[in-house]
């Protein structure tokens, strides 16, 4: 973690290449991939059916490719907690998001996310903050990059 001072536009840009380790395991549960699906109306059999994801080549049911946002999220709050980021939580709206699947999250797996800080750009009073999340499987093979975008409003913005 860097020490730097934050700027009052919100971010500190002195962060930029730092990367905060993956703080714990993910288990994903066929019943968290339903939930997910339902919330994001996901309709496909293979997120709740688990012979058909089976018939379909997959070990078990398997996630809609943005679930991988739930593991992301939770590794990125290391970044956004550390007091050196500069970032209050209360002044972020979340602007962007991608995804790279490099293979599909199927229940049964136990995932983990490296978060690095990519960009903070300053926009008058508005910092643009880019992280990217490297979401490995237990053996450390990549299963998803997310990359984000957060608008972080400063003081008086």
């Amino acid at each position: 973690m860097n020490t730097a001072t934050p700027t009052p536009t919100g971010a500190n840009d002195a962060l930029v290449g730092s990367s905060y380790p993956a703080r714990e395991r993910y288990e994903v549960s066929a019943a968290k991939i339903a939930e997910f699906a339902e919330a994001t109306g996901a309709a496909s059999v293979l997120h709740v059916d688990r012979d058909a994801a089976r018939g379909a080549g997959y070990r078990d049911v398997v996630a809609p490719p943005t679930f991988a946002v739930v593991i992301a999220q939770r590794a990125e709050a290391a970044y956004l907690e550390d007091p050196a980021s500069g970032v209050d939580f209360s002044r972020v709206v979340h602007a962007e998001e991608s995804f790279r699947t490099h293979r599909p999250i199927c229940a049964g797996d136990v995932l983990s996310a490296e978060v690095h800080v990519d960009a903070v750009t300053h926009r008058g009073t508005i910092s643009m903050v880019t992280t990217r999340a490297e979401i490995t499987d237990a053996r450390g093979r990549p299963v998803s990059t997310v990359v984000s975008t957060l608008a972080v409003r400063g003081e008086g913005a």
